[in-house]
């Protein structure tokens, strides 16, 4: 097995190699479904690596399903899934238009990062010394995907920690997600094309395809994601999805449904916009490596943020295009002018390549994982009669389901935030028949347990009302 896996030991980083490799094989068919694998400590001696490096290897390959063990036989190679079902001829059902958004402040707040922990004293150098010592030719209108170190920083850090393939010139620079998602809209949809969009979803990516023109096909998540065989009606142009980590039910997409999506996406010439928004945050194993770095056919457009990492206030987002879309991107990009400032991306640039960074990011998934886990104890315990609360592994927000289903959501999460709980109501995300529940932040959840008390006293209220009612 060795002989295909050529290990650049200068690179370092070998149990990456290694799974990268395996994960290749297996996706080109290469290493057939079923086949055992040879025994870690022999590969490794053939090898002249440590065992533990294969073992961590063939745990990665083990967690995003493309291995399995089986008892008394060994790790062997998982069944991958069969392509799609073919999409019916048939139109979209109408959809309601969506309910009105309500502001959110305090407690259990979601969408944002702990901006308190912020590292305003080295931002703020990043930011002075790139202000006061721009180049000439930083200071002209410049390319209008955005300077060329930030692009090429962006790029080394996804490439390490989610998996991404590609080459900066596919890394296009936006004030926010919003516009990554209207930028390309405009680029790949016509009025009246079909887009698909997770039930529930993110609501601003509904609000701006719709503005586009597109008919949105609302495609419901379950256990394992968004299902692209339960489609029906026309063939989708555009498909958004949040594979990582789902927004706002927090469940990642199973290795067959992503193999599914991609080909649904290749046998109808769409493009896949896979927001990663929060997955730089998970608190048990490894995050699952994105849905970009197995796309082989030009499909997945990545989008990221640092507003969920840093601050929202920076303004700074991007997308990874495939090479296909990136001249007339370029070009709707120019004219549109939703660009950010240029001392804000050479201090970024700076930040990221000096490993600021990444040092936040360990530190912060250490506080969030805390808090999530606080988080979920105080709901759970407070509120047990009346919300359903899952087991949650990364990200900075659960959602919780009511019980009975009756509730009103909306007005709870109203009583919540006058009482100083910022929960947002679950129905708000959704684009048919909701399921009423809360979503809730942990970001800032300093006081977890008084704030779940508020929650566990309001909702209370409300079911008892309902059920008189």
């Amino acid at each position: 097995m060795d002989g295909w896996i050529t290990l650049d030991r200068a690179a370092g980083d070998l149990e990456g190699q290694i799974y990268r490799a395996m994960r290749d094989e297996i996706l080109a068919g290469r290493l057939s479904p079923g086949l055992r694998l040879p025994a870690t400590r022999a590969l490794a001696q053939t090898m002249g690596i440590a065992r533990s490096t294969l073992v961590k290897a063939f745990e990665r390959l083990r967690a995003e399903g493309y291995v399995e063990g089986v008892q008394g036989s060994g790790t062997r190679v998982a069944a991958l899934p069969a392509p799609p079902l073919a999409l019916e001829d048939v139109p979209p059902r109408p959809l309601p238009l969506p309910p009105p958004s309500i502001p959110a402040y305090g407690a259990f707040e979601s969408g944002v990062p702990d901006l308190a922990a912020f590292p305003h004293a080295i931002w703020a150098r990043c930011l002075g010394v790139r202000a006061r010592s721009l180049r000439v030719h930083d200071l002209g209108y410049g390319a209008p995907e955005g300077l060329p170190a930030l692009r090429e920083a962006i790029l080394t850090h996804v490439a390490a920690t989610r998996g991404v393939v590609a080459t900066p010139d596919q890394v296009v620079i936006l004030p926010s997600t919003g516009a990554a998602i209207d930028l390309l809209a405009h680029v790949t949809l016509r009025p009246g094309d079909t887009a698909w969009i997770e039930e529930p979803g993110y609501p601003t990516a509904q609000q701006v395809l719709r503005r586009c023109g597109a008919e949105l096909v609302p495609m419901p998540c379950d256990a394992e994601g968004l299902n692209p065989r339960a489609a029906t009606g026309p063939a989708p142009r555009l498909i958004y999805v949040t594979p990582s980590h789902q927004y706002p039910t927090g469940v990642t997409m199973s290795l067959s449904r992503r193999l599914a999506l991609l080909e649904a996406a290749a046998s109808a010439g769409a493009l896949i916009l896979e927001d990663d928004y929060d997955s730089e945050f998970q608190y048990s194993g490894r995050p699952i490596a994105c849905l970009q770095g197995i796309d082989r056919r030009g499909s997945v457009a990545y989008l990221g943020t640092f507003s969920k990492t840093l601050a929202p206030g920076i303004r700074v987002a991007y997308a990874i295009l495939p090479h296909r879309l990136l001249a007339e991107a370029r070009a709707v990009q120019k004219l549109r002018g939703a660009t950010v400032s240029i001392h804000v991306q050479a201090a970024l640039a700076d930040f990221l390549q000096d490993g600021h960074f990444r040092a936040h990011i360990r530190r912060m998934s250490a506080v969030y994982g805390e808090r999530m886990e606080v988080a979920l104890a105080a709901v759970r315990h407070h509120c047990a009669d009346t919300l359903i609360v899952p087991t949650q592994r990364g990200g900075l927000q659960f959602a919780a389901l009511f019980r009975n289903g009756a509730a009103d959501d909306v007005a709870v999460a109203t009583a919540l935030q006058a009482a100083g709980v910022a929960a947002k109501p679950l129905s708000a995300f959704y684009l048919g028949t909701p399921q009423p529940g809360l979503l809730l932040g942990i970001a800032m959840a300093t006081d977890a347990d008084a704030a779940a008390t508020v929650i566990q006293r309001i909702c209370a209220r409300s079911t008892s009302a309902a059920a008189a009612g």
